[in-house]
C-alpha cells in the first residue's frame, strides 16, 4: 500500500523547477547518466539527458554543476523527543537536521511521553509534522501499551490512523507469548512489526560490548547472545505467522548469518544497521566517552566488518541514524551511568560515504539502503528517479571533505559521535515535494 505523506507535500507550489547539469543517480532503476529533472506540482514530471534549461519553458532553473542528484534519503529509526522530551529534540528541530543531513523522509520512535500507542497521539504526531516539520514525518506506534511489553496496541486502529510500523521503542518484548500474538494480528493488517534485540535479562546492567576492552576498562558488558538469542526466537515465532519484520538494528556477524538464512528459507524478513555499527566499534569509547554509549552497543572491530560486508551483499537492507538526541545532563555523566544515544541524522550520509570511498561498497548498493529499500518496506512512493514519483531530492557533492563541529549541527542536542571526524560528502541541497528545504550555499551565507 502506498503511503501519502502528511507534511510538506501538502504545501508544495503550483511552480515549476528544473535542475540540469546533475549526475541523475537512482540506485532504484540503475540510472546513472547526466541531465535534468524538471519538477511539477511535488513531483518529477520529466528527467534524463533531454531535460535542459532551454526545454522547459517557464521554469525556475537550479545548476547542478554535474554534482549527484539522488532520492532523499529515508530515515527508519529517529527519535525527536515531540511529545514529552522536546528540550532534547522537536519535529522541527529534527525535520532541520534531517534537512541538512539530505534526509526527507524520518520514521518517528514511540518512545515519547506519552507513549504513541493511542490513535490520538497519532494524529498529533501527523498534525504537529504537517504544521512544523521541513521534511515528511510519520509515526512509528507501540506494539504493546505504553511499550511495557504486557498488552497488545491496537495495531488495526493505529494502522488506519496513520501508523507506518510498530515497535516496542528500545526495549525487547520479552514475552514470546504477546510476541507471538502481535506478530499473528499484525499479519492480518500487513503490518510491519519492528523489533529491538535485546534479552533483557542477558544484558541487564550492561553499559558496552562484552569483551577484553570492557573488562579492561572495568565495566559490565552485554555480550552479542543477548541479540542473538531474541532475534532467533523472533524468526522462529515469524515462521509460525507469517508477519512482516523488520530486525531494527543488528549489530554482530551471528545475527547477519541468522538473517541470512531466515532470507534463504523465505521467510519475511529485513533487517537493518545504524550508521554507528558500520563505521564505529567499541575501540573508539576510547576513555569513557559517552557520546559513544548506545544500544547496542558498539561492537568488536569483526561485527563492524560483518555489518559491511551486509551492506554489501544486501542481507542487510537498510541503514539508520539511529538518531537518539540527549542533553549534556544524560551525557556527562560517568560512562556506566550515561544515557544511551547518538544524534545522527545530519551525519547518516557523509559517514555512509565512507565506506564508498574506501571501496567496501558500491555507490548504488549503498544508496539503495538508505532510499529505495526502506521506500519499498515502508510502502512509500519516494526513494527513486522515476516519472510521477515525489519530487524528494539530494544534490551531494561526493569528493567534498568537512569537519563535523557540533555547535554548527541543527539537532538541539549535540551528542554526536562524529565530533571532529573529516567526513567526505556534503550535502548541497535538499528538496520536499519540490520544494527547497536545506541550501548549504545560503547556511554559508548566513554564517
Amino acid at each position: 500500500m502506498t503511503m501519502t505523506p502528511h507534511s510538506p507535500g501538502q504545501r508544495s507550489t503550483q511552480a515549476r523547477t528544473v535542475l540540469v547539469n546533475a549526475r541523475l543517480f537512482d540506485p532504484a532503476s540503475g540510472l546513472d547518466q547526466i541531465g535534468g529533472v524538471l519538477i511539477a506540482d511535488g513531483k518529477i514530471a520529466d528527467l534524463g539527458s533531454h531535460v535542459g534549461a532551454d526545454s522547459c519553458g517557464n521554469a525556475e532553473i537550479i545548476d547542478c554543476g554535474g554534482k549527484m542528484l539522488a532520492p532523499g534519503l529515508i530515515d527508519m529509526m529517529v527519535s525527536t523527543g515531540e511529545p514529552g522530551y522536546e528540550h532534547r529534540e522537536t519535529l522541527a528541530s529534527a525535520s532541520r537536521a534531517a534537512a541538512a543531513g539530505g534526509v526527507t523522509t524520518i520514521v518517528c520512535m514511540p518512545n515519547t511521553d506519552p507513549v504513541i500507542d493511542d490513535v490520538a497521539l497519532v494524529d498529533f504526531i501527523l498534525r504537529r509534522a504537517r504544521d512544523t516539520a521541513l521534511v515528511h514525518a510519520h509515526p512509528m506506534a507501540a506494539m504493546t501499551k505504553g511499550l511495557l511489553g504486557e498488552e497488545m496496541a491496537e495495531i488495526g486502529l493505529l494502522r488506519e490512523a496513520g501508523a507506518i510500523a510498530f515497535t516496542n521503542g528500545k526495549t525487547s518484548l520479552a514475552n514470546a507469548r504477546v510476541m507471538r500474538n502481535v506478530l499473528a494480528y499484525a499479519k492480518d493488517f500487513d503490518a510491519l512489526i519492528v523489533h529491538h534485540l535485546e534479552d533483557p535479562h542477558l544484558a541487564q546492567d550492561g553499559v558496552m560490548n562484552e569483551g577484553e576492552i570492557a573488562t579492561r576498562l572495568g565495566l559490565r558488558g552485554i555480550t552479542p547472545a543477548a541479540e542473538t538469542i531474541m532475534l532467533e526466537r523472533d524468526l522462529r515465532l515469524v515462521e509460525l505467522t507469517g508477519a512482516r519484520y523488520h530486525a531494527g538494528q543488528i549489530s554482530c556477524r551471528a545475527s547477519l548469518e541468522l538473517i541470512g538464512a531466515a532470507k534463504a528459507r523465505g521467510l519475511p524478513v529485513t533487517a537493518a544497521v545504524s550508521i554507528n555499527h558500520l563505521t564505529l566499534n567499541e575501540n573508539d569509547i576510547g576513555s569513557y566517552r559517552t557520546f559513544f554509549k548506545m544500544r547496542p552497543p558498539l561492537r568488536a572491530e569483526e561485527d563492524r566488518l560483518a555489518m559491511v560486508e551486509g551492506v554489501a551483499s544486501g542481507t542487510i537492507d537498510v541503514i539508520v541514524s539511529a538518531h537518539d538526541p540527549r542533553g549534556a545532563e544524560g551525557k556527562r555523566r560517568p560512562f556506566a551511568e550515561a544515557a544511551d544515544g547518538a544524534v545522527g541524522l545530519e551525519t547518516l550520509l557523509a559517514a555512509a560515504l565512507r565506506l564508498y570511498h574506501n571501496g567496501e561498497v558500491d555507490l548504488a548498493t549503498l544508496l539503495k539502503a538508505l532510499t529505495a529499500n526502506p521506500a519499498k518496506l515502508l510502502g512509500l512512493a519516494s526513494g527513486q528517479l522515476i516519472k510521477g514519483a515525489p519530487a524528494d531530492l539530494v544534490l551531494v557533492d561526493l569528493a567534498a571533505p568537512w569537519v563535523v563541529e557540533p555547535e554548527r549541527l541543527c539537532s538541539k542536542s549535540k551528542n554526536t559521535p562524529f565530533d571532529g571526524a573529516r567526513l567526505e560528502g556534503r550535502v548541497l541541497l535538499t528538496l520536499v515535494a519540490g520544494r527547497t528545504v536545506y541550501n548549504y550555499a545560503d547556511q554559508q551565507q548566513a554564517a
